[in-house]
């Protein structure tokens, strides 16, 4: 098991995982954050969030500075000391926003898949359908490299919609209430293991890895780390893993925050962070 004085980079789904998805309650995990803060470990969210939602998120919780996946991984944003890196201060991986959008109205005017994209909507008309603020509606809509699909059709119409995805070199993911495409050079996983491989070349040393989720679209996360999290989460499908073993992966059994806070806990072998001087 890992020790919090390894180096150690802990990489972290936002909704449904270190938030609520409806409230965005993170109060559950204040003193773990505290603590990964004293022993300067960084926690990099990853989600599929706009690169401008996870500013906010992390501005929240008390991030800022480090590093950031966004999009499911079609964006970077590095860490803000990484000056020298050539690709400061942010990477992304693939298509545009604009080519993806383009590619998906086309389709849709071709085969008659029914979806509608968020790009699409109105800040009020997102922010019903999504259940945020209209000023964070609008940070949803400010998609760089991805496109969000409210999809409205069959189940025979998606795997086709999936294969001509696939076709052209695009990925179609499932998240926790809405499906991403974007370009195959992106992901998750892409983006966990690239940081990683940063993180070792600016510090010299091989990190532990430890990654926590609740949806299908954190599997990728959660198999590229060396120790899972898997949250309790509302996805009736859940989440399949490759190597799903008890030595490597944690099941919690509460959802959101808590179950972020219950993760942790098991994984670092502590009963009561809150009770632990940070």
């Amino acid at each position: 098991m890992p020790n919090l004085d390894d180096p150690l980079l802990v990489f972290s789904d936002v909704d449904g995982t270190i938030q609520d998805s409806h409230t965005g309650e993170w109060q559950p995990v204040e003193q773990w954050l505290a603590r990964l803060r004293q022993h300067h470990v960084p926690l990099i969210l990853c989600s599929s969030k706009t690169a401008a939602e996870m500013q906010a998120v992390q501005k929240a919780l008390g991030l800022e500075g480090q590093p950031f996946i966004a999009e499911n991984g079609a964006v970077i944003q590095l860490d803000t000391q990484w000056h020298d890196h050539p690709n400061f201060p942010r990477l992304f991986s693939g298509s545009p926003h604009a080519e993806i959008a383009q590619v998906l109205s086309q389709l849709r005017k071709r085969d008659g898949y029914k979806f509608t994209t968020f790009s699409e909507l109105d800040e009020q008309a997102l922010a019903d359908i999504t259940g945020l603020p209209p000023a964070q509606a609008a940070l949803a809509r400010l998609q760089e490299a991805s496109e969000t699909l409210i999809w409205r059709d069959s189940d025979e119409q998606m795997a086709a919609f999936d294969a001509t995805l696939a076709g052209l070199g695009l990925r179609f993911v499932q998240g926790a209430r809405f499906w991403h495409v974007l370009d195959e050079r992106g992901g998750k996983d892409q983006a966990v293991t690239w940081l990683v491989r940063q993180y070792q070349q600016y510090s010299g040393h091989a990190p532990f890895t430890v990654g926590l989720g609740d949806g299908p679209n954190d599997a990728p996360l959660l198999d590229a780390v060396d120790y899972a999290i898997v949250v309790k989460g509302l996805n009736r499908d859940g989440i399949r893993l490759r190597q799903d073993t008890p030595d490597r992966v944690y099941h919690s059994t509460q959802e959101g925050a808590a179950g972020w806070r219950e993760g942790m806990n098991q994984l670092f072998g502590i009963d009561d962070v809150s009770s632990e001087q940070t």
